[in-house]
């Protein structure tokens, strides 16, 4: 008799997305598939409710960009574990308020497109869009990408399955991030 710790974290996700029942559901979001690429103690923040510090000024410079960034194109969708971003093109896109991170919102935006491929059987082209700069990347859903993703999945429950945060590791960023008090003080 297998456990659910013998089924694969990418199948678990899967499984949980498409409603299907599930011993132990399991989640991920695109916020999660960001913070596993940026800082993992973050996501293990995120996975147990930590709330950040809404007064961060990364934080408001992120929701600012994110309220008002293509107001007149945008629509919001919500499709299970995801919420996405559509322009009037039809193509997945993702604002960010700067290029800084770009390896977590290449990974978020490719979660995306995974998510709504697997689950959904819906094939998109992805824009990581950074209106400040006004600079914007086409990402393709590459076999390459599927398989970051997945293996981010499964590494993304390791952490999320731990009982204690990963240690804190000194990043460049680390003084703006809106959890630095839970890693430093």
């Amino acid at each position: 008799m297998s456990t659910t710790e013998d089924i694969d974290p990418v199948d678990r996700l899967l499984e949980t997305a498409r409603g299907n029942p599930v011993e132990d559901p399991f989640r991920v979001t695109g916020v999660m598939m960001q913070y596993y690429h940026v800082c993992k103690r973050e996501l293990w923040f995120e996975s147990r409710n930590v709330e950040i510090d809404r007064e961060n000024t990364t934080v408001v410079r992120g929701t600012r960009v994110d309220e008002t960034a293509y107001d007149d194109k945008r629509r919001n969708l919500s499709l299970g574990m995801i919420a996405l971003d559509l322009l009037d093109d039809g193509r997945v896109v993702e604002v960010k308020p700067s290029s800084a991170l770009t390896e977590g919102a290449e990974m978020q935006l490719s979660y995306y497109l995974w998510y709504l491929d697997r689950v959904a059987g819906i094939e998109k082209e992805g824009v990581l869009a950074h209106p400040r700069e006004r600079r914007r990347e086409s990402i393709e859903l590459t076999d390459e990408r599927m398989e970051a993703v997945e293996d981010a999945i499964r590494g993304i429950h390791g952490i999320v399955s731990r009982e204690t945060p990963p240690p804190a590791e000194e990043k460049p960023f680390c003084g703006s991030c809106a959890y630095h008090d839970f890693c430093w003080c």
